[in-house]
Order: structure tokens, then C-alpha cells, then sequence
């Protein structure tokens, strides 16, 4: 009963990993940009130390690769939306100042005249550095990435002026994992550029990607995940009284 009952309460808490990236994927299935990522698995390891030679624990084993599927485009016609083409990613400045990318592109301009994603992340131009506008100017981004910024206080027709060029990658040859700050990197390489590869990026302007997350999947993930959480916790309860009953027996026989 003993080893029965702890790998069924070992399995309860190591389930939690698979929740909590099922519950994260169902909180934002309407986030734009947002990706799921790969499945959590179980791994089966032996207990080191006292007790029976054959004590194995289930052990949870996440990977959080990028799932880069592409979820539905919404055209908004603002100016400053833009939706990453294949599995193009936009280069951005993590809040701790690392190079970080991502595939939200719900764009604004901050106090300063600089330009960032809906979180606040800033946006990379081609040399690394952020993209600022002059106050007051008309934004306009093209598929290549270009960033045009128009003075509508010039008189007659106001040419466009080139400000800088997103940061644009080619995610497709590696593989990226979440940052702490849902941000994207490559995996186990922080900080580091993806290699430019001779794919053409590009993205579609005035328009958003939505989440990847198929929110029925989800909810059906969720509900088997609670199922095997009361089978586990009747697992639990029943090897709970069969010692009971084992123990009432000695005690009756002596």
C-alpha cells in the first residue's frame, strides 16, 4: 500500500506542470501572437534511499518548445498592427535589456516616441537599437519591415521618410523557447540573434495574428487532466481502506 499510495500522490504533484501550461494556453487564447507550446511529458525515475529496491516516481518533464503554427489573421486597418508572415519573428528589448523576439504585433508608440509591442517590449530596428518616431509624425509600415514616417504639418504632399527597418527573423531552422517574460528565444542560447538565414521575411501591415490555442482542444485537455487527478486521489483513498480493512482483520484473528 505503500508504494501504491506514493506514486499516486507523486503523479498529483507532478501533474501540475501539464495544468499549468494547459491553463496558461486556455488564459490567452484571445492574445495576439500567442503561441502554445509543445506537450509536457512524464518520466518514470527510481527513489534513491530507504525503502523497497522497486519505489518508482513519476516525474513531470516540461518542454516549452514554440509551437509555430499559425493562428488566424484579423484584418483591423490600423497602422501600426502587423502580422508576422510563416514563421517570421520580430526582434525586441526584453525588460531586463536582452535581445528577445516575439510574434505580437499590436503596435504603439510609448511617451517617448518609441515604438513597442502591446507589453511594452521595444522593437528593434536593423542595427539593434529601437525604432523612436518624431512626435506628432504618421506612421506607415510596408511588408519588408519599413518603418515610414510621414509630417502631416509639411505643407502640400508630405513625402514619406524612411526611419528604420524592423528586425525580422527567420524562425523556421531553430527552435525557441518562452522567456519568464513570455518573450521568445532561441532555446538554451538567452540573449543571442537568430541566424540570418536566405529566406525572404516578411509581414502583412494593418493586420493581427491570433492565438494558435484551439480553445475546445483546451477545454478537453483540461477535463481529462481533472479526471486523472480524482482517479489518483481515489487511488489514494482506496488503498487508504484496504489497510484499514487488512488491519481490522489482524486485529479480529488475534
Amino acid at each position: 500500500m505503500d508504494r501504491l499510495a506514493f506514486n499516486a500522490a507523486a503523479a498529483i504533484n507532478e501533474m501540475r506542470t501539464g495544468r499549468q501550461m494547459t491553463t496558461n494556453e486556455l488564459a490567452n487564447v484571445a492574445t495576439p501572437g500567442f503561441k502554445r507550446s509543445f506537450e509536457s511529458a512524464m518520466l518514470t525515475l527510481k527513489v534513491q534511499g530507504a525503502g523497497f529496491e522497486s519505489r518508482l516516481q513519476p516525474q513531470a518533464f516540461s518542454s516549452d518548445n514554440i509551437n509555430m503554427k499559425p493562428g488566424v489573421i484579423m484584418k483591423t486597418g490600423r497602422d501600426m498592427d502587423v502580422a508576422m508572415d510563416d514563421q517570421a519573428v520580430m526582434g525586441v528589448t526584453a525588460p531586463n535589456g536582452e535581445l528577445a523576439f516575439t510574434r505580437r504585433g499590436d503596435l504603439k508608440l510609448n511617451g517617448t516616441g518609441v515604438l513597442e509591442t502591446g507589453t511594452g517590449a521595444a522593437v528593434r530596428g536593423q542595427n539593434g537599437g529601437p525604432i523612436t518616431i518624431p512626435p506628432g509624425f504618421l506612421i506607415n509600415i510596408s511588408k519588408d519591415g519599413s518603418v515610414f514616417a510621414t509630417n502631416p504639418g509639411q505643407g502640400g504632399v508630405a513625402a514619406p521618410v524612411l526611419i528604420d527597418k524592423i528586425l525580422l527573423r527567420d524562425a523556421s531552422a531553430v527552435n525557441l523557447e518562452r522567456r519568464e517574460d513570455s518573450l521568445y528565444r532561441v532555446v538554451g542560447k538567452p540573449n543571442e540573434d537568430i541566424p540570418v538565414t536566405g529566406k525572404l521575411t516578411t509581414l502583412s501591415p494593418q493586420t493581427l495574428e491570433g492565438s494558435n490555442v484551439n480553445a475546445m482542444e483546451v477545454m478537453v485537455k483540461l477535463m481529462d487532466q481533472s479526471r486523472s487527478f480524482e482517479m489518483q486521489v481515489n487511488v489514494i483513498k482506496q488503498s487508504k481502506d484496504v489497510d484499514e480493512s487488512g488491519g481490522s482483520m489482524m486485529r479480529a484473528s488475534t
